[in-house]
């Protein structure tokens, strides 16, 4: 089989990527264009020459972002435009390895999605009262010990060393900008980079295989994992086990997003909330977008008090800054917030709250007051302004033909 650093070389390789990225809705027609533009004049080439020569790739760049809704940080990496193309297409090239990664792996699998997830979940549990634990790993991606990745990779690209070779430099390089100089630091698999989320699947292997091989309800997607037991000892045994299997990996559990479910209650997991039969949003994402929400329209609101602009431009900047959170993206690639819900979810209840936040906050930029007199300012009003509600596009969505 040929090697995937060597399959970079090859134009019709480029191609197939991206009629593939295309037809999954991974461009707009106008990045389509620059990136077709960009294959067609072999931009990639330099790139692929230096990997070619066993060369690595140059120093990333360090940035430290918000987290959508609290006041915590992230760390992420990039590299520049052509480098990252290139990763990009390692990334989709790397699923031919994807029979590798335990059923109850979910994350960065061909096929498979969140939903996947919860639906599996739902099933194992169906007409069975059960006891869950989830928790979260802290900083996952940029906490992965390289050394002890790197044997676990070795194995699993036996068959195309080059490509181990071309990771072990990826990996092995500590060095990063920031700022405006660089700096030295442990980075792990290099949160924001295309090959990321395949690393971390593959450190954790053996802990997807252990829960899979023991026939417990376990589902892991990324840094999330979630397991259920029959009852409280036995569930407590599984949690122990967990644990320690991470301890091994050397990495830490965020005490904050450890969950402890009695059978009967709801649960919540990547972010949805599942009771009986109803799939919704779970409440802390619920509380993390009010937060977003209250600190955006603060910010707007001393912005306009400041340049002593209109109601209604502030109103109208409320308004983009959501549109593009729940209904855009930044990024084509990235999952925004409706394209992560919506097709999993089968009640509207939480959607219904955020609207009601969110028009009470409109309202507040008109007046500068929370009052029942805000009220003077009618829906039609707001969706003249460009408002979309988060209801109405859930049920636009759903009537789609599939």
């Amino acid at each position: 089989m040929e090697g995937i650093i060597a399959q970079l070389a090859r134009q019709e390789v480029w191609e197939e990527f991206l009629s593939h990225r295309l037809l999954k809705g991974r461009f707009t027609w106008h990045e389509f264009d620059d990136a077709d533009q960009f294959v067609a004049a072999e931009q990639y080439r330099p790139v692929v020459e230096r990997l070619l020569r066993g060369e690595a790739l140059g120093i990333p760049r360090k940035q430290v972002l918000n987290k959508m809704g609290t006041g915590k940080k992230r760390t992420v990496y990039s590299f520049p435009p052509a480098e990252t193309a290139v990763l990009k297409l390692i990334a989709h090239l790397l699923y031919r390895y994807d029979d590798c990664f335990s059923p109850n792996c979910y994350a960065f699998r061909r096929g498979l999605r969140a939903s996947d997830a919860l639906y599996k979940l739902r099933s194992g549990l169906k007409g069975r009262r059960m006891w869950a634990y989830k928790l979260d790993i802290h900083d996952y991606f940029n906490s992965i010990p390289v050394p002890q990745l790197l044997p676990v990779l070795h194995e699993l690209l036996a068959d195309d060393p080059e490509l181990y070779r071309f990771f072990e430099a990826l990996l092995g390089e500590d060095r990063a900008i920031w700022r405006d100089g660089i700096v030295r630091e442990p980075r792990g698999v290099m949160a924001g980079t295309p090959t990321a989320p395949f690393l971390a699947d593959v450190y954790l292997m053996d802990v997807d295989r252990h829960f899979a091989e023991a026939g417990v309800l376990y589902a892991r997607y990324s840094d999330d994992i979630i397991l259920f037991a029959s009852d409280e000892a036995t569930l407590q045994a599984h949690k122990a086990t967990l644990l320690e299997l991470l301890e091994r990996h050397r990495l830490q559990v965020n005490p904050d997003k450890e969950q402890l479910y009695a059978p009967g209650e709801f649960f919540e997991f990547l972010g949805f909330r599942c009771d009986g039969p109803g799939i919704g949003v779970a409440r802390s994402t619920v509380r993390k977008m009010k937060g977003k929400i209250r600190r955006a329209a603060r910010a707007l609101m001393r912005w306009r008090v400041r340049k002593g602009l209109g109601a209604e431009q502030a109103m109208k900047g409320l308004i983009r800054i959501f549109n593009s959170k729940f209904f855009e993206g930044d990024d084509p690639q990235a999952l925004c917030w409706s394209r992560w819900f919506f097709p999993v979810i089968n009640r509207t209840d939480e959607l219904r709250e955020l609207d009601r936040y969110l028009q009470q906050e409109l309202r507040y930029l008109a007046t500068g007051r929370h009052t029942k007199a805000n009220w003077r300012i009618r829906y039609p009003q707001l969706k003249a302004l460009g408002y979309r509600s988060l209801v109405h596009e859930y049920y636009r969505y759903k009537s789609k033909p599939i």
